[in-house]
């Protein structure tokens, strides 16, 4: 084959992050999307979505697990383990819920005060100083919250309520991840997450256990697939470079999902739904940011956050190796 006159370059890695994590983004934007879809065309309880998810969540990790085999879960913090399971679950119910009763656009907006909450709760829980620009951008991003909410106009939406119940309690899991990351592997904390959750997420389907028929079966697997996906292809961004890089890209989650929710389920976002959202997500991006300068914990809300039902996402930015203490970054003031 003849050289081409221009060599296609490697693409750099800012932009094979920022690709893989548009993908994640759409991934979990099409996990809300199945939500959705099966409790209006199925008649499906959220609870046992949320079980169904788990389920196959659990499938589509026993080829990680078979591999490393069950030494590699091996702890002795299965108290921490649990409290973050039992965190998880409540959010996880209160989200699905929350999806199956309200715009998915609006939904997704609120999810992202996930690390709004986990900066807000830090001081106290971690001891970490939190600094005037991290609070008046968490300030501000309560703000963007309040302009989703309109609280004086009219009764505030019960399914904007569950989605904040489930934010704190994302918000909590982040600060037991903070902890459990000095011991334990990332593969160990998804892989715990989803063997806790599988059986406790049972307990409340049971009691509106509708059998599926047999055209559900592949939405319900496509759950789990969905899931994994997004969390690959987002591990994978955040792997090739810094997360300040790619994490605006998290949220493209807000109008890949708008575009689901109009074209399925004839939803349009209002004015104050986008304005309340971007307010948010800039302000999450600015602690995200801040926090990696910092040499901390940068907390994303993927979906993680909330959207993949294990918890927020946490990647550990450590200081470069060799660094001396004047060198690493200091506290904020």
């Amino acid at each position: 084959m003849p050289n081409l006159p221009f060599p296609r370059k490697p693409l750099s890695t800012p932009v094979q992050g920022a690709l893989w994590m548009t993908v994640a983004s759409a991934a979990f934007a099409v996990l809300i999307g199945l939500i959705r879809y099966l409790a209006e065309q199925y008649d499906q309880h959220p609870f046992e979505i949320a079980f169904f998810r788990n389920f196959f969540g659990l499938v589509f990790m026993l080829p990680w697990l078979l591999r490393a085999g069950f030494s590699a879960l091996k702890t002795e913090r299965l108290g921490l383990y649990t409290i973050r399971s039992g965190l998880g679950l409540i959010a996880m119910l209160a989200w699905f819920t929350a999806v199956t009763m309200m715009p998915l656009a609006e939904a997704v907006a609120l999810s992202f005060t996930v690390p709004l909450f986990a900066t807000a709760t830090a001081p106290f829980f971690l001891n970490e100083r939190v600094g005037w620009r991290r609070w008046s951008a968490t300030v501000a991003g309560f703000a963007g919250a309040m302009i989703l909410l309109r609280p004086g106009i009219g009764i505030i939406d019960p399914a904007a309520l569950l989605v904040l119940t489930a934010a704190l309690a994302w918000a909590a899991t982040v600060i037991l991840i903070k902890l459990l990351s000095q011991t334990e592997s990332a593969n160990a904390m998804v892989t715990y997450m989803v063997l806790f959750l599988t059986p406790a997420s049972l307990i409340p389907a049971l009691f509106v256990w509708k059998t599926p028929v047999l055209e559900e079966w592949p939405v319900l697997i496509a759950l789990g697939a969905t899931a994994t996906i997004g969390h690959l292809t987002m591990t994978r961004a955040f792997a090739v470079t810094d997360v300040t890089a790619v994490l605006p890209f998290d949220y493209l989650r807000l109008p890949f999902v708008a575009v689901i929710g109009f074209l399925v389920f004839a939803q349009v976002p209002d004015l104050m739904t986008w304005v309340g959202g971007v307010v948010i997500a800039l302000s999450a991006i600015y602690i995200a940011e801040r926090e990696a300068r910092l040499k901390r914990t940068a907390i994303t809300p993927a979906s993680a956050a909330a959207i993949e039902g294990t918890g927020p996402t946490v990647i550990q930015n450590a200081p470069e190796a060799g660094a001396s203490d004047s060198q690493k970054p200091k506290d904020e003031t």
